[in-house]
């Protein structure tokens, strides 16, 4: 799903003009999925040699697609912005000419879930694969320098598979951490807070597309009402990101910390940062200063009758800037990843 297509206009009817969106979320996460295959391919070589093939094609995949992020349409120009240091959509328009929309949402924070750290252990004995994995960096050079270095192991032989190469992931913590941008006290937003008083808007043809900072349920019928995302907290995309945080961190260790939140001038290291996100999104489960839950809406007085005060509700959302459970209450498993997060908090 892209955010920007929700955002201004049905993806199913593209306004005149507009060939297609390239989707800066949508390549991640294939991005993100060749690499998941690439590990389990290099985990089953090791018992058959079969897989082997399997690896290759799909650590050709990640470099493909890798590659094309960075080569849109006639221009050639890329999903990264080097000058905001930031991911975009870019839209395509017929006559091959191609333009960012940018706006800072889970878009550009997507490729950050696109890594892997694979030990060299996993490489040694595939014969097959390290002749393959030889042939591709000998003859598409170019593929190879549009992601991080994987020639380069760490002192436990750790490398390092992922999309955000350089300082990229520097510049996009200093969004993601930002508290006037993605960072609530009740974990990731979906939109930058930036918008709630300037939206963004992008005039084409006469016509104005806009999106605002809304941080609880939707003002847009769009899709029956059902775009929120436009600022409220999704507990699967906070969970992802924090996964991806102790990723980095397994590779890079102590050696790299930042500022959380930015310009606070308190550094943390990266799991450090993974922990402070995962307590932000446990202050949604716990009691307020009022002695209710946070999640729970102040205007609904039946969570405060005996029967239901202490009864839990796994919603679909959460409001931006309250932590107010929002959406679907009842089916919503996905909410039920915060025992995860604090299993690895306790690991840590």
């Amino acid at each position: 799903m892209a955010w920007i297509i929700l955002a201004f206009f049905d993806r199913n009817s593209m306004p005149p003009g507009i060939k297609k969106l390239q989707q800066a979320d949508a390549t991640s996460w294939m991005a993100m999925y060749s690499l998941n295959m690439l590990r389990i391919s290099l985990e089953l070589a090791h018992h058959n040699q079969a897989y082997e093939e399997s690896a290759a094609k799909f650590f050709r995949h990640f470099l493909n697609i890798g590659w094309a992020m960075h080569h849109i349409g006639k221009r050639e120009i890329a999903l990264w912005d080097e000058d905001d240091a930031f991911y975009y959509d870019a839209i395509q328009f017929e006559n091959g000419a191609s333009q960012r929309l940018k706006v800072r949402s889970l878009v550009g924070i997507i490729p950050l879930l696109a890594v892997e750290i694979m030990h060299t252990d996993l490489f040694t004995k595939l014969k097959e694969f390290n002749t393959r994995l030889g042939s591709i960096k000998r003859t598409r050079p170019d593929l190879t320098k549009v992601i991080s270095d994987i020639e380069k192991k760490n002192k436990y032989g750790n490398y390092l598979f992922a999309i955000m190469i350089g300082d990229r992931l520097e510049h996009l913590l200093k969004r993601l951490l930002d508290e006037d941008e993605f960072l609530s006290d009740y974990g990731i937003r979906s939109l930058s807070k930036c918008y709630q008083d300037t939206p963004f808007v992008f005039g084409y043809k006469g016509s104005e597309y806009n999106i605002k900072y809304e941080p609880g349920e939707s003002s847009s019928s769009m899709f029956g009402g059902n775009s929120n995302w436009r600022g409220p907290i999704w507990l699967p995309i906070n969970y992802l990101i924090i996964h991806a945080l102790r990723k980095y961190y397994e590779y890079y260790g102590d050696a790299y910390t930042y500022e959380f939140p930015a310009r606070s001038g308190n550094k943390l290291t990266l799991k450090q940062i993974a922990n402070e996100l995962t307590k932000r999104l446990l202050k949604i489960f716990e009691k307020n200063d009022a002695g209710a839950y946070q999640y729970h809406s102040a205007e609904q007085g039946q969570w405060s009758n005996e029967h239901f005060k202490e009864h839990h509700l796994f919603y679909e959302f959460f409001h931006g800037d309250t932590g107010q459970g929002l959406g679907a209450s009842h089916q919503t498993g996905w909410t039920a990843l915060l025992a995860n997060l604090l299993l690895e908090m306790d690991e840590d």
